[in-house]
């Protein structure tokens, strides 16, 4: 099968986030996704697109949020790009761990690296890239 691409730009707005669950049913429509995969793209990518609209480019209309699918032969592959300065994921701490459990937010990350079969950060952490196994 060869490779499909979709891609959506957002302005970064924080009332655009509402517009990744539509994107995702119509991935998980197009390739048949089961409903556990379906349910781990739209939590990861609803915090994906967050983070890149109120982290990366600090709710800046004048800048976009781009994302891009890829379907792979047996994956999934989304990457999430910001027009921001990046930031180092390994300096995030971890929301599981001591005084964090208390806090509010702080969760984006961990779920977008346990709910994808893979996740990376490229160009100093503007963008991620999630990749899911499909059935």
């Amino acid at each position: 099968m060869s490779d499909l691409h979709t891609n959506l730009t957002l302005p970064s707005t924080p009332d655009n986030v509402s517009k990744v669950e539509p994107f995702v049913h119509d991935v998980a429509t197009r390739y048949n996704l089961s409903p556990d995969i379906h349910g781990n793209i739209l939590i990861s990518l609803t915090e994906a697109v967050t983070n890149a609209i109120l982290h990366g480019n600090q709710a800046d209309c004048n800048k976009s949020v781009s994302i891009s699918l890829r379907r792979q032969k047996d994956a999934l592959s989304i990457r999430v790009s910001d027009e921001g300065p990046g930031f180092d994921p390994e300096c995030v701490p971890d929301p599981t761990t001591g005084e964090c459990l208390e806090k509010c937010g702080g969760r984006g990350l961990f779920l977008m690296r346990h709910l994808s079969d893979e996740c990376k950060f490229m160009h100093k952490g503007s963008t991620v890239e999630m990749r899911f196994k499909l059935d």
